[in-house]
């Protein structure tokens, strides 16, 4: 379990205080297959999806041993109460022991914490597999591999002391949460979040100038500004080949995959294509293609959303994995390195590629 608390400390301030359980402590069962032979898996969201936290035997023995749990509100003698809550206090609205937990985590008492928001996550650790361990399997692959890799290579760009001295554009990554819900958030990529980033770094002045800002800054920068839409792509699964066009059968460690779409569903172009293969020639790392079936149906990215808002120009790429959007996603150790390699690339040359094309 994981995610945020509001805490109030003792000087009376709300302070968010991040939460990481990483014991296993809920677990969501599936009914047996015996007693259920259905041929799709399907199920009830709000009455067959709640996690078991333990047993009602095993919760009553702990609280016999004296864990009392402080209560939400005191009573004066004449029985009113000394603090009035718009709200039930938190340790009201959920299990006394989840708050604990929580409260433990974070070092602070129960009654400190005034709210949070906790999501479940699968705490098995990521490792290595297949014959030759070239393989990774992982939880939420896609996306946190990609946001790994575009940090590393933001980093590594700039590793050497003499990295930016010629440059003249601004490296920028950017890590969007809700993208798997619509990106409709302050935090997701539909929000303003981007373009009032973009638009506040664009006025800036020279280093060591004091000349006053041009009012067309923004625009400028976005029309010579390139945008990678980097979300993980779809790698050929053996046992359905059939769903795969039979030309773009991307493979896991054979590289990044640059992911194309007739109807917009990616933003990727020929101009982006030809720019993003000369980035891979000169960090000498392999590229596939990918294109679905006409008669099948597209998933889609941030990217189209974000070249929409930005008028700029535009791709989405992403490695290739297998069982995209399972607890359980498999990808290959060797595509990590690449991508790494390619964004790393991608902020190096950037500045000198992007004012060789000539465009209408």
């Amino acid at each position: 379990m994981a995610g945020r608390a509001m805490v109030k400390d003792r000087k009376g301030r709300f302070v968010q205080k991040l939460v990481k359980i990483e014991r296993p402590i809920l677990r969501i069962p599936t009914l047996a297959i015996h007693l259920d032979r259905q041929e799709t898996f399907s199920f009830n969201k709000e009455t067959q999806l709640f996690p078991i936290a333990g047993l009602v035997a095993a919760e009553l023995n702990r609280q016999s041993k004296g864990d009392d749990t402080a209560k939400a509100e005191i009573t004066n003698g004449n029985g009113s109460s000394t603090r009035f809550r718009p709200l039930k206090a938190p340790d009201e609205r959920h299990h006394p022991h989840i708050m604990e937990l929580i409260a433990k985590e974070i070092q602070v008492s129960p009654s400190e914490i005034i709210d949070f928001e906790m999501v479940l996550y699968d705490t098995q650790q990521s490792c290595l597999g297949g014959i030759n361990e070239e393989l990774l399997f992982s939880a939420r692959l896609d996306n946190l591999e990609m946001s790994f890799c575009s940090t590393v290579g933001l980093i590594d760009s700039v590793n050497p002391s003499s990295s930016l001295d010629d440059e003249e554009s601004i490296r920028l990554i950017s890590l969007f949460d809700h993208e798997e819900i619509g990106s409709n958030t302050a935090q997701g990529a539909d929000s303003n979040f981007l373009p009032t980033i973009i638009r506040r770094l664009s006025v800036l002045p020279e280093f060591g100038g004091n000349a006053e800002p041009d009012p067309d800054a923004y625009e400028q920068s976005l029309s010579k500004s390139f945008l990678i839409s980097a979300d993980m792509a779809h790698s050929v699964n053996p046992n359905y080949a059939v769903k795969y066009e039979p030309d773009h059968k991307p493979e896991m460690n054979k590289g990044t995959v640059v992911k194309i779409n007739a109807n917009a569903r990616y933003a990727t172009n020929s101009p982006g294509i030809v720019l993003i293969e000369e980035t891979a020639r000169r960090a000498r790392v392999p590229l596939q293609l990918f294109v679905v079936r006409n008669d099948s149906s597209c998933g889609s990215t941030i990217g189209p959303m974000l070249s929409a808002a930005l008028g700029t120009r535009t791709l989405d790429l992403g490695n290739p994995q297998l069982s995209m959007h399972s607890i359980r996603e498999t990808g290959g150790i060797y595509d990590v390195d690449y991508v790494i390699k390619l964004f790393e690339g991608f902020f190096v040359h950037y500045t000198e590629l992007g004012g060789s094309f000539t465009i209408d």
